[in-house]
């Protein structure tokens, strides 16, 4: 078990070292040490019939229907007017466009499900706007990063599919709705340190815009919002499946951006298809080479001897659950979320719940978690994306970003240790 388990890493972190994609890394490690314990013929059958039984779940099919309806509001004018809403509602507070950045990453994120796409669609108005009003670029282009994970707790959200299918079953709308008050805690800490850094600098603020303006910008945006309302509302009130919500997050979007909006038109929806398409094939890539080297973990009863060693490590759990966060900040950093997931929830799950937490609870703490490494170096996606845009690099964001990453973290143990963040909405609706 140990030779399999060192062949594993060195391979792994051999192939990431000469830039092979992540996707192509697992697969090629995974295909390397199955070969060590057996014939070539037995280890490819194995591996075909382990990827391919890794995207036989029907849950995964709400994940090309939700990529192809970020893509579609991403295109379709859905940011601006959500920009413009919190704009009109935060906008005069101290750090105005600080904190507009931030809402709007939620917003956005939450209706796209993706960090990337609201990182790109917020980043693209908000960081030429906070410069022309004296932020520092540098500042400015860590809020983004930050913020933009939120989208990942707040529903819908692809990677809390993928957990749901990794961990044996939980409850997608359960999933769903445990995000919430998570993903809110997130953005109001990651506000509060906007708010301290505006009044330090002394950044200037946005004039009170008149109610009537208010209430114009409101009410432009909530044909937008309301997508979450009919998404989750379905999930939540047993009308459709996940699966069938993303469907109707894909009508709906095209309804939006096509019809009412009129930001998107018809030519372009190859192109929109075609992109989807690339992005879904990526995620289901890693999905598929990710579920065969987790299986050959479980094979190896790795999960199983590791976790038997953390709770040999300590007998209190305040420990035990800081040291799997703690392992999973330095995964998050080098791996991208879904892999992560599907190979690590295999391994921490069952230690967890023998520490009493839930399932559920569990899910979200380690999003969040994940969530920290795709706005840290040295392979964050959403932290490259960002210096793209703001034009600055890695280097020079790291030292603004740092007290967002505490701000990140006190939500973590937050969600670590008290279950009731995480439960109380699930709760509350029954699911």
């Amino acid at each position: 078990m140990e030779m399999t388990a060192i062949v594993l890493l060195v391979v792994f972190f051999a192939l990431l070292v000469l830039s092979v994609p992540v996707s192509f890394a697992i697969g090629l490690a995974t295909l390397a040490t199955m070969v060590m314990s057996m014939d070539m013929t037995p280890a490819v059958t194995t591996m075909a019939q382990r990827m391919a039984g890794g995207l036989n779940s029907f849950a995964l099919l709400a994940i090309p229907f939700f990529v192809l309806s970020g893509q579609i509001m991403g295109r379709g004018g859905i940011a601006k007017r959500l920009i413009e809403c919190a704009m009109a509602l935060i906008g005069a507070l101290p750090g105005g466009l600080a904190l507009v950045n931030v809402v709007s990453c939620m917003l956005f994120g939450a209706i796209s499900g993706s960090a990337v796409a609201a990182t790109s669609a917020i980043g693209s108005f908000m960081l030429p706007e906070m410069k022309k009003a004296g932020y520092d670029e540098n500042f400015s282009a860590a809020v983004t990063a930050a913020a933009s994970t939120t989208g990942l707790l707040i529903p819908p959200s692809n990677i809390l599919i993928v957990y749901a299918i990794a961990s044996g079953g939980v409850s997608i709308a359960a999933l769903f709705m445990a995000g919430y008050l998570p993903g809110i805690l997130v953005g109001l800490a990651l506000m509060v340190i906007c708010f301290i850094h505006a009044k330090r600098k002394g950044y200037a603020t946005s004039a009170r815009l008149p109610v009537k303006v208010v209430v114009e910008k409101v009410l432009a945006a909530v044909p937008s919002l309301f997508l979450i309302v009919l998404v989750i509302g379905g999930i939540i009130g047993g009308i459709f499946t996940a699966t069938e919500a993303g469907a109707i997050a894909v009508f709906y979007s095209m309804l939006l951006s096509i019809g009412i909006y009129r930001e998107v038109k018809w030519a372009e929806f190859p192109q929109l298809l075609l992109k989807a398409a690339e992005t879904t094939s990526i995620v289901l890539l890693l999905i598929a080479a990710s579920t065969a080297m987790s299986w050959l973990l479980s094979f190896e009863n790795i999960p199983q001897t590791f976790s038997q060693f953390l709770l040999e490590l300590s007998d209190n759990p305040i420990v035990i659950l800081l040291l799997i966060n703690l392992v999973l900040i330095v995964v998050g950093a080098f791996l991208d979320m879904t892999p992560a997931v599907l190979i690590f929830t295999p391994i921490f799950l069952p230690v967890a719940m023998q520490l009493g937490m839930s399932p559920l609870q569990f899910g979200i703490m380690m999003v969040l978690n994940l969530s920290i490494g795709l706005c840290s170096p040295p392979v964050g996606a959403v932290l490259f994306v960002t210096c793209a845009i703001a034009k600055t690099k890695l280097e020079r964001i790291i030292k603004p970003l740092l007290p967002l990453y505490i701000a990140m973290f006190v939500v973590l143990m937050l969600v670590t240790y008290v279950p009731w963040i995480s439960e109380v909405v699930p709760n509350m609706l029954g699911l």
